[in-house]
């Protein structure tokens, strides 16, 4: 049930990363990304295994799933987890990003940059306080060993 659980929440939130994105690639002036724009072939990639792999360890090693009303019962520290504290929202940004180069209007930009404002003041408003109490000293301890955007690959 968890299982299926996380792959409906999937449906639910590629609507951010893929249907919102689309219907704003056709808006607004265009920045010329030029060769860049197959760098959006990567990030796309990236972010898509990147989500995928996040979901994959909620379920299975959380015992949860990435929705808030029904978070992991175990706290996940492994995979992605152990270089960012927030993979599946870092993967997300970069398929954000992808389709401003690759589709090049500044409308998708504003919306990766608006999306990440709104999911860090999730974070930290919001999912930090509730992991903190969830988890108590475990979360603490991977606060500090952890960065919360930029992954780190020691």
């Amino acid at each position: 049930m968890t299982a299926l659980k996380s792959v409906l929440y999937l449906l639910v939130v590629q609507n951010f990363g893929f249907y919102i994105p689309l219907t704003l690639s056709r808006i607004g002036p265009k920045a010329p990304t030029g060769a860049l724009a197959y760098l959006a072939f990567l990030l796309w990639l990236l972010g898509i295994l990147g989500v995928l792999w996040c979901f994959w360890d909620f379920t299975y090693r959380g015992r949860g799933t990435p929705l808030p009303t029904d978070p992991p019962r175990e706290l996940v520290v492994s995979g992605l987890y152990r270089h960012v504290r927030n993979p599946i929202y870092v993967s997300v940004i970069l398929i954000l990003l992808g389709h401003f180069l690759w589709f090049g209007y500044w409308s998708l930009l504003v919306y990766a940059g608006l999306a990440f404002v709104g999911t860090h003041l999730f974070v930290i408003l919001y999912e930090e306080p509730s992991l903190r109490n969830r988890f108590g000293a475990a979360y603490e301890d991977y606060l500090i060993k952890v960065p919360r955007w930029f992954p780190t690959f020691k």
